[in-house]
């Protein structure tokens, strides 16, 4: 790109709040106050994102006598859950091709809990008044390159073959910029019922609402810091005080897991986002998108992309970092270098919104494991249940964790539990200085692949051989 062009975009920067967009809304709650002195319950859940909190709701809409307390180390959705993009997927395995590969005899079943899922989080937004800017929109899946287009056509194929195609359509160069115009997209696929559009923030503000009022006791600033067997239950202190209860529900993610044993299945990566100003009538006009779907690209260092409920767009992805040693600090959040390349991709994308300028650019940690997708389990007899290694689509599917750790806890065989994806764990990441040589050896190859049309090295290929490899 030309100096000139990127010294403009760099400018559109100068203004923007290293802050996280969504959690900046005026309608924040107060913190619920911290735990002082000892609290006993039927369930403890662990931690105030979206996955303890679906589970707190949920124990208390299946058995409203059920006695249920939750903490949070900060406030609910600080974290990634308020950080993240706002696309609320069905899927339950990040991404079709994924899932397919992993699970190919599970996938139909995999795909039908997923679209169910789906469907229950758009009834609880309405039944809990869950003002979070839920749109039932669905999604795109851009290609840029030509490659990635004859990639396209020859998935879709596939997924028709299969069966899987329903509610999917394959969209030319032609068709993909009648719905968003960019001269950069050269076909699509339209996933036109599976993704919803929705305020990240909101929603983990509303299901904390929603959990306070069915009765759960809900303390924030309250770090749980150990937990240990006691009597005939459980015993997690906090630093004001310790809460005994029959059964826990771990959902702290990428935050240090109170099982020790289950640290060393997932890792940090770190995801960045920019967002504009309120686009203009004029603005919006010239690039379409009147059907306000989400968008992504088919590379592997892909971008994620949407309009927010004010016409702003949100723009993400393409680096992702590892700290070394699994780090999760809060420096971390901030990176201007990825927010430049953010943004000289961005008008890349839309030079038509020459002169945009964004208002906010932030960071946050993803949770990852080693199959992409949510991994289960429990520990202490079956006291304890937990879910982690979402990466990235965890809007949707830690409400269907949440699902699975209840079940588990009740000791239950159900639809949920008996999939191999529940009965099976990822393989663990290896100590450092491996975990970070390994990790930077596949981005490195990723962008390769990206660069060289698609083709994947033999790093690459050695890793989809042992069930390693990332699919965009």
């Amino acid at each position: 790109m030309a100096p000139s062009a990127m010294t403009r975009w760099i400018k559109s920067l100068s203004e923007a709040q290293p802050a996280p967009y969504w959690l900046e809304d005026p309608g924040k709650p107060h913190p619920e106050p911290a735990l002082t002195g000892a609290e006993t319950c039927e369930l403890l859940v662990v931690g105030g994102g979206y996955s303890g909190l679906w589970t707190a709701l949920i124990a208390k809409e299946r058995d409203p006598r059920r006695d249920v307390v939750l903490v949070e180390g900060r406030e609910a959705g600080w974290a990634a859950s308020g950080r993240n993009g706002g696309f609320c997927a069905a899927s339950l395995t990040h991404g079709l091709a994924n899932g397919l590969t992993r699970w190919p005899g599970e996938i139909h079943k995999l795909q039908e809990l997923g679209a169910r899922n789906l469907d229950e989080i758009e009834k609880a937004v309405a039944r809990h008044s869950l003002d979070c800017d839920f749109e039932r929109t669905g999604e795109i899946d851009v290609a840029t390159e030509t490659y990635q287009a004859c990639e396209l056509r020859d998935w879709y194929a596939e997924m028709e073959r299969r069966g899987l195609a329903e509610g999917t359509e394959f969209l030319d160069a032609e068709a993909v910029r009648e719905q968003v115009d960019s001269p950069t997209f050269l076909a699509g696929l339209y996933d036109r019922r599976g993704v919803a559009m929705l305020h990240p923030a909101k929603l983990a503000w509303g299901l904390k609402r929603a959990c306070v009022q069915l009765g759960v006791r809900v303390y924030e600033h309250t770090p749980a810091l150990t937990l240990k067997p006691y009597g005939a239950g459980l015993a997690v202190r906090t630093p004001y005080g310790e809460v005994r209860a029959r059964q826990v529900a771990l959902g702290t993610n990428i935050f240090p897991n109170l099982l020790r044993r289950v640290r060393s299945y997932t890792v940090p990566v770190y995801d960045y986002a920019l967002m504009t100003e309120p686009l203009s009538a004029d603005q919006l006009a010239s690039i379409g998108w009147q059907n306000r779907q989400g968008l992504g690209d088919s590379a592997n260092q892909f971008h994620y992309f949407r309009l927010s409920a004010d016409n702003r767009i949100l723009w993400g992805g393409y680096d992702a970092i590892y700290p070394y040693g699994g780090r999760v600090r809060a420096e971390y959040d901030d990176r201007p270098e990825t927010y430049a390349k953010l943004a000289g991709h961005f008008f890349t994308c839309f030079p038509q919104l020459e002169g945009v300028r964004f208002t906010h650019a932030w960071g946050g940690a993803i949770d990852t494991c080693s199959r992409f997708s949510a991994f289960f389990g429990t520990a202490h007899q079956g006291k304890v249940a937990y879910a982690a290694g979402y990466t990235g689509l965890g809007v949707g599917a830690t409400r269907f964790g949440a699902e699975v750790m209840l079940d588990l806890l009740a000791g239950e065989r159900t639809e949920r539990t008996e999939l191999e994806m529940v009965r099976k764990k990822p393989l663990p990441f290896p100590p450092e200085p491996f975990a970070w040589t390994g990790i930077a050896l596949t981005r490195w190859s990723l962008a390769r692949a990206d660069a060289h049309g698609g083709r994947r090295n033999f790093w690459l290929k050695t890793m989809d051989r042992l069930g390693l490899g990332f699919d965009s």
